[in-house]
């Protein structure tokens, strides 16, 4: 049984940064799959906190066009036979196939890696991104629902987008999914934004999926190492216009002031509390001020909190992810949070909806929602994706 923490003093000038470690998550059998909880061997000894210019992409394929009896399976069993794929292509050469659901040979992937990390090591903690651009949810490796997205809310760089984090785990193409975003972020650099998420992580990938498909596709740890160590270098937060912050989980008693987040050393694993974690991990709730968080990171935060946030720093909206919302979007605190979550029919079963949401130049703002891809539709009987230990339980 995970040890109760006492709930925070309200929001103080202080930050937090812990790098410690623990074992490998545990998951209760009846929780539902938008609720991932953090490892239960945390300490409980936490004090409570104090008061160039673009060329256009290839065209998208549209789901019915691509060939119906080739699935990604079966390409990835050729992969390593394509010579047209070389660690020496540029993104303008890797772009098609990846839209193909092809993943890419070994060196090449890593060398994207590569220079996507030497693009965000000059990116802040809090990217600034001006409007027009769309806001996307979690995706968590569900491909085919990632080229719908694309399809509704536009083609990069004709639309620019801010991903919210989780790309990758439960879904059956994590690798090809973040493949995707990776390439779109270092060919237009300027027009995607990559947040990260708490499934952007060592300990958890280990968990729930990405480590065994990298294992399962390449035969060794190598890409899955190099992912991670790319996630490391993500932003935590990016500001539209100055006045809306988008954030993967939500607030942290330890933060104060979007400086507090602007200071805090990003290039690590997500630790395991402080301010860091709750920037990942916190939910918010009809609670009064802070509660502890069932997930067993981050906290529960209420309407109070948020307000006073948002007062404190000139924002008129938080804008997050993590949590799973049938409708595909919900406001929350009299529409000064919304969550948007963008991978629709969950896990392959949840039936829910997705949503990405569009923000304007003249302040206008709007949702596009959407079901799941026709293209899944060919995987329909492909065995969901193992996932081993601690977590096998709780996934199906």
């Amino acid at each position: 049984m995970e040890q109760q923490r006492p709930p925070p003093q309200p929001i103080s000038g202080g930050s937090s940064n812990n790098t410690s470690t623990s074992s490998v998550p545990s998951m209760s059998s009846t929780t539902t799959p938008d609720q991932a909880k953090y490892p239960t061997s945390r300490s409980s000894s936490r004090s409570a906190p104090k008061a160039t210019e673009p060329v256009a992409l290839h065209e998208l394929p549209s789901a019915d066009i691509l060939p119906t009896s080739v699935t990604c399976t079966a390409l990835q069993n050729v992969t390593h036979r394509l010579p047209y794929l070389t660690a020496n292509m540029h993104p303008d050469q890797w772009l098609p196939h990846l839209m193909k659901c092809q993943h890419l040979p070994e060196a090449d992937i890593i060398a994207l890696c590569n220079r996507v990390r030497a693009i965000l090591i000059e990116e802040g903690n809090i990217q600034p991104v001006n409007s027009p651009v769309t806001i996307c949810g979690d995706i968590h490796g569900q491909f085919w629902d990632l080229l719908e997205l694309l399809r509704k809310g536009g083609m990069v760089p004709d639309t620019k987008y801010i991903f919210m984090g989780d790309f990758v785990d439960r879904g059956n193409y994590s690798l090809e999914t973040v493949s995707l975003l990776l390439a779109l972020k270092a060919r237009y650099p300027d027009k995607v934004t990559l947040l990260r998420g708490n499934h952007e992580s060592r300990q958890i990938t280990q968990v729930y999926g990405f480590y065994d498909e990298c294992q399962q596709k390449y035969g060794s740890s190598s890409v899955w190492k190099a992912c991670c160590t790319t996630f490391d270098y993500l932003n935590l937060a990016a500001i539209i216009d100055g006045s809306i912050l988008c954030v993967h989980g939500g607030l942290s008693p330890d933060i104060r002031t979007l400086d507090q987040i602007r200071v805090l050393t990003r290039a690590q694993e997500i630790p395991h509390e402080g301010a860091f974690c709750d920037l990942m991990w916190s939910d918010p709730d009809e609670v009064p001020s802070w509660a502890v968080s069932p997930r067993g990171a981050g906290w529960l935060f209420g309407h109070s909190v948020t307000r006073e946030f948002n007062h404190v720093n000139g924002l008129g909206l938080i804008a997050r992810a993590h949590q799973l919302v049938q409708e595909g979007h919900k406001f929350m605190f009299n529409t000064s949070l919304v969550t948007v979550w963008s991978a629709p029919n969950y896990c392959y079963r949840c039936g829910n909806l997705a949503s990405i949401m569009r923000f304007f130049e003249d302040g206008r703002r709007d949702f596009i929602d959407y079901g799941p891809a026709p293209e899944n539709e060919r995987d329909r009987g492909m065995p969901m994706r193992r996932i081993g230990g601690a977590g096998a339980q709780y996934f199906m």
